[in-house]
């Protein structure tokens, strides 16, 4: 046995500094996101919105085993998530408080999706990935990414209202860092329900909006929350072959979905479509360099494994408006994990 595995630690356990144990640690990581699906799904926090309860009463108001969903449970508490205020007793925290499904700002819907099978099965095959430079979510689902939410009604569903929960806390920031001058007619580009136009809309009194999405994405649109308001318009396209006519175009976590190639073909028709001084919004995460953490990193990760596209840098950014006809003219931050890249037309 070595020296490092005898060496105890504080409280007699082998030294935590060992790097072998941080390589456990983020090995098993994906049993935390694991249980996290499975309390979510069952609802648990739900169930203790009106103060903490024994894991027993717990487990039958659920329909699961309360062994299990203590040890569940546990393990969620030693990242904030729950806690177990007494022996088998369990209370929210702030993180588990957003798991109810109905509290303003619940992000349970979001953990659902991320966790969702069309990001975890392809997640379980990544050497795949790495070693083809291609998803292997074709041969897994049969289909690419957006073919199967396009004909899977319940995993579409999943996707759009898990977007939304993301989106919502995002979007009224987002809108507050853009600079539209009134009059000007503001197209989202693959907005899907609509929450960033509606942000933007409230928060731009003066603009025209213009929501451009599928036929079967915008039916569940969401700006009929604006009231008796006219300000606004549902046009049905593809982004990959046109964009409707505009001064600004806000293109939100959309091109990070698709290689460069396609992403430049998007852009390229917002380039024809701009008006003179209009701009292009690319609502996206920018990757920092250096070794820091950066969520963008991660979500890189997710993009590979089920998806063609990538999260960028800013000269990833620059490369690609170029080849779109535009130049990058300035990066904005938000007060979110996203910027906004603007760019104009090239001269």
């Amino acid at each position: 046995m070595s020296t490092v595995e005898n060496s105890p630690g504080p409280a007699g356990r082998p030294a935590e500094t060992d790097p072998r144990f941080a390589l456990m640690d983020h090995a098993m990581g994906y049993l935390f996101s694991a249980a996290l699906r499975a309390v979510a799904a069952l609802s648990v926090a739900d169930h203790l919105g009106a103060g903490p309860r024994p894991v027993a009463e717990l487990a039958e108001a659920v329909g699961a085993d309360p062994l299990n969903l203590h040890r569940a449970l546990r393990l969620l508490a030693t990242r904030g998530i729950f806690t177990e205020d007494a022996p088998g007793r369990f209370a929210l925290t702030p993180a588990a408080e957003l798991l109810r499904g109905d509290v303003p700002g619940s992000y349970r819907a979001a953990v659902l999706m991320l966790t969702d099978r069309t990001f975890w099965r392809p997640a379980g095959e990544l050497e795949e990935t790495m070693r083809t430079g291609t998803s292997p979510f074709d041969r897994l689902f049969g289909m690419p990414f957006f073919d199967h939410f396009a004909r899977d009604a319940e995993t579409a569903a999943v996707f759009h209202v898990g977007m939304a929960a993301m989106s919502d806390p995002e979007n009224p920031l987002v809108a507050r860092a853009c600079e539209f001058p009134p009059a000007s007619t503001v197209v989202d580009l693959g907005g899907g329900h609509g929450g960033l136009l509606l942000a933007v809309l409230r928060e731009h009194p003066g603009v025209r909006g213009v929501l451009f999405e599928q036929p079967h994405v915008l039916r569940e649109h969401r700006l009929g929350e604006l009231g008796a308001d006219d300000r606004w318009d549902l046009v049905a396209g593809d982004f990959f072959a046109e964009a409707p006519p505009g001064d600004f175009y806000l293109i939100k976590r959309i091109l990070h979905d698709w290689d460069d190639e396609q992403s430049a073909r998007i852009l390229r028709h917002c380039r024809e479509a701009v008006s003179e001084h209009g701009r292009v919004l690319v609502v996206d995460a920018v990757i920092p360099p250096g070794n820091d953490p950066d969520p963008g990193k991660v979500i890189d990760l997710l993009m590979m494994s089920s998806l063609p596209g990538r999260e960028r840098t800013r000269a990833d950014f620059d490369a690609l408006f170029a080849e779109a006809g535009l130049r990058v003219t300035r990066v904005l931050p938000t007060g979110t994990r996203l910027s906004i890249v603007e760019g104009a037309p090239a001269t």
